[in-house]
């Protein structure tokens, strides 16, 4: 069994969630994210008691605002009960995302983003809301707000790369790219720290998900869904080396990167005329 780094006659099974060094029970500081050594303790990230994350995990202020930006659009757009709507009014005219006419000739770069907040029908954006309500509360309070919604936003953006990729034709609009991404997350931090995504929830609701999503009547970009999804697990490798290196810096730069790269490949590959039916 391995020994505490600072306390070398003293077995323990624990490691810092940081750094990843043994320590004992003398040596455990208790944060969101797990136990931490006294150094990684003294890092910026903010360690809270239970009574805070209890009220954060209550109150998910992005998670939240994400969710009422949707739920306004849809109600504004007049989306219809069902799968899927008619893509139709003002909002999908200037919004929505179709990569041949919107990026390539449109120049409409705005719709890389906006289309993640429009739904086709009411099953569409309650399964979405429901999702990120589920994963939100218990993700953005451990990570914090700003890292949370750095990795919203960049699956989201990478998730329309993957749709484009798919199809330049189609309508494309939904949250779904980022819910995969925070899924992604999700599932590294929990094979991070020695559990297995495939036999809990996240692992099984992934699967389900991905299967659904080349299902030909459904209608789904399931492109969005595998983009969104490895840039999940990516950014959370990304941050967590980061965060042993103490220079949390270097995850949101990875971020950058990868946004500035879904926007260049989403501008390329829109302009090529195709619709894969995967």
């Amino acid at each position: 069994m391995a020994t505490c780094y600072r306390h070398p006659n003293r077995e323990t099974g624990v490691s810092c969630s940081n750094c990843g060094r043994p320590i004992c029970p003398d040596c455990m500081t208790p944060t969101p994210v797990g136990m931490r050594c006294p150094e990684c303790a003294k890092q910026k990230t903010k360690v809270r008691n239970a009574a805070h994350i209890r009220a954060a995990s209550e109150n998910p202020v992005v998670t939240m605002a994400i969710i009422v930006v949707c739920v306004v659009l849809f109600l504004a757009e007049g989306g219809g009960i069902g799968l899927e709507s008619t893509g139709t009014g003002w909002i999908y005219e200037h919004f929505a995302l179709q990569g041949i006419t919107t990026i390539h000739f449109g120049h409409d770069y705005w719709r890389l983003v906006t289309s993640g907040f429009l739904h086709a029908g009411l099953l569409h954006i309650g399964f979405n809301m429901y999702l990120l309500y589920l994963l939100g509360r218990q993700l953005e309070p451990a990570i914090g707000s700003r890292r949370f919604a750095t990795v919203y936003f960049t699956a989201l953006l990478v998730g329309s790369f993957g749709a484009l990729v798919q199809t330049s034709t189609a309508v494309i609009v939904g949250a779904s790219g980022a819910v995969f991404g925070l899924m992604g997350y999700v599932a590294y931090e929990q094979w991070r720290r020695g559990f297995d995504p495939l036999r809990g929830g996240i692992g099984g609701l992934i699967l389900i998900n991905l299967v659904i999503g080349f299902i030909p009547s459904f209608n789904i970009a399931v492109g969005a869904h595998i983009g969104g999804l490895i840039t999940g697990v990516i950014t959370a490798w990304a941050f967590s080396e980061s965060d042993k290196r103490r220079a949390p810096w270097a995850g949101y730069a990875l971020c950058a990167l990868l946004i500035v790269g879904a926007v260049i490949g989403s501008i390329a590959v829109s302009g090529n005329l195709h619709n894969y039916k995967l």
